[in-house]
């Protein structure tokens, strides 16, 4: 959802025909959650996105290494990333360390912590609201982000669960809904995400621009991070600034593009070989 159609209405305003689909500006893609695991079809989440808020609950739900990864796929999306924390009115204690474990993980993102009942902290969000430009909520299921479109939108528009005794959320978003607020921005709310597999190879280095920094200063250039000396990333794990579980999870997404890229590739060179086998046929029946 998020295309943009030049459409031509009739003169009595009864029929409508699409004329064209405008050119993407921007789009939130992940591997496609269904279909063997060796799969490399894409999903387009959110296209023509402007800022993508990507909610996290506090409490249960609080995860900085799934925020890497939707960090990752937020940067290559062309849009502008912002964090968002629900449930602050849930867990007034977790809020000032959420916070700064995120900010330690997010650089330059911006970074809210907010309650979709009481309305703490939402009022922080309405920069990223301009009339005339397009936000998407991504998250994983019951963070509550139907509850926030309802208070942004200042009505009941998305129906709502209450949480679980043991403080989760429950999914309630089956599809994506497209909102429009007050003040002229558009919220799409997108249904929860169990699993976010990352699709592109190349926005890896921002999300841990720290550990590119800290790989540039290795001894050599082509350093491992394993047994060489003058390596800045093992002495900065052993000095402790930076941590063991954030270089853990660099090294699997890393894993993971790399196994991606390989299958895109090998799926792209299948398909060339298919065009080739098309092609020859095609000339064994022309008649000369």
């Amino acid at each position: 959802m998020g295309d943009w159609a030049l459409v031509r209405v009739s003169g009595d305003g009864t029929r409508a025909v699409i004329e064209a689909v405008l050119e993407r500006r921007s789009k939130f893609s992940r591997k496609a959650a269904t279909g063997p695991s060796n799969a490399t079809e894409e999903q387009v989440v959110a296209a023509n996105v402007d800022t993508v808020f990507l909610v996290a609950g506090l409490g249960y739900d609080f995860n900085v290494r799934r925020l890497e990864r939707y960090l990752t796929t937020a940067w290559e999306s062309g849009a502008q990333p912002a964090i968002v924390l629900t449930k602050a009115d849930l867990y007034p204690e977790d809020v000032e360390l959420a916070v700064t474990e995120t900010e330690a993980i997010a650089f330059g993102v911006p970074v809210h912590a907010v309650s979709g009942i009481t309305g703490e902290g939402v009022d922080a969000l309405e920069p990223h609201l301009r009339p005339g430009t397009t936000v998407a909520l991504l998250g994983s299921s019951g963070v509550g982000k139907s509850t926030l479109v309802n208070h942004l939108a200042g009505r009941e528009v998305l129906e709502t669960q209450d949480v679980r005794s043991d403080g989760r959320g429950r999914h309630t978003t089956s599809h994506r809904e497209l909102v429009l607020l007050p003040g002229g921005a558009l919220l799409l709310d997108t249904p929860g995400m169990r699993e976010l597999q990352l699709w592109t190879t190349e926005s890896l280095d921002t999300s841990f621009a720290d550990i590119v920094e800290l790989a540039g200063e290795c001894r050599f250039g082509d350093c491992s991070h394993n047994s060489e000396p003058g390596c800045a990333i093992k002495a900065a794990l052993a000095g402790g600034t930076l941590e063991q579980e954030r270089w853990r999870s660099y090294q699997k997404l890393q894993r993971e593009l790399r196994a991606l890229e390989i299958r895109q590739d090998g799926r792209m060179r299948m398909e060339e070989r298919r065009a080739r086998r098309r092609m020859a046929r095609s000339f064994r029946r022309v008649k000369y």
